[in-house]
């Protein structure tokens, strides 16, 4: 803050006759004095929990709520479901800090024959797509029948070259079918299963981690998804 302005706030303050009240600075009034005093100062924002024991999240209400950051409108609660279309890579951010090692388990469906259920883990908490172009994530992205069911990825980042590091393209998404994930992240190594059975592992020389590299979220291109059942816990 500039110590001419503290000096000038501490002063009493007088009517100049111009109807201002900042002295030396006509017409200036108090709400003028207190806009630059608090545009002056770092911003302030409000420590995110991070999850140290089993967190959970059914969906039994009406809202989204206060601990998801929705990048797009696309995103409600219905059925005691997250549902969303049409979100063209607008996620929607969990509102917790995730531990290094983690276990995220979520029951997820696609209504459509395109498949293309996405989630994406240890990104930023606020990034998204501004264009509908090649969607470069903050952090890792686990697609089950993207590109048109055809093919199922662990990507870090980027989502349509160098950065899928592990994918097949044996297995296609049944629409309206409940599928569980479980994704657990030690180290470096990323494993995800699908109903139990082992799916995609990819390990991480550079794990991404820290600060930028925090947050949960869900995403979607334009199927009809739902989530469900979400928990998460740090990994023994």
């Amino acid at each position: 803050m500039n110590f001419r302005m503290v000096e000038l706030a501490a002063r009493p303050l007088e009517a100049n006759g111009a109807g201002g009240y900042f002295p030396g600075m006509p017409g200036a009034r108090l709400a003028s004095l207190l806009g630059l005093a608090l545009a002056s100062l770092p911003a302030c924002r409000t420590k995110v929990p991070a999850i140290d024991a089993p967190f959970t999240d059914d969906f039994e209400r009406v809202d989204l709520g206060a601990n998801w950051n929705a990048t797009s409108d696309t995103y409600r609660i219905a059925d005691g479901k997250l549902t969303t279309s049409n979100a063209h890579n607008h996620p929607v951010w969990l509102r917790r800090r995730l531990p290094h090692d983690v276990v995220v388990d979520v029951d997820v469906l696609s209504k459509s024959p395109s498949g293309d259920i996405k989630l994406e883990l240890f990104g930023d908490g606020e990034s998204f797509d501004p264009d509908r172009g090649a969607y470069t994530s903050s952090g890792y992205v686990l697609i089950f029948g993207g590109w048109s069911n055809s093919l199922s990825v662990i990507c870090r980042q980027e989502e349509h070259g160098a950065g899928r590091k592990a994918g097949r393209s044996d297995v296609r998404v049944e629409p309206n079918r409940t599928y569980h994930f479980t994704i657990t992240r030690k180290g470096g190594a990323l494993d995800w299963a699908v109903d139990g059975q082992p799916f995609l592992a990819w390990t991480d020389p550079e794990p991404l981690a820290g600060a930028g590299h925090e947050y949960l979220a869900f995403d979607d291109w334009e199927a009809p998804l739902t989530f469900d059942d979400l928990r998460i816990r740090p990994a023994p």
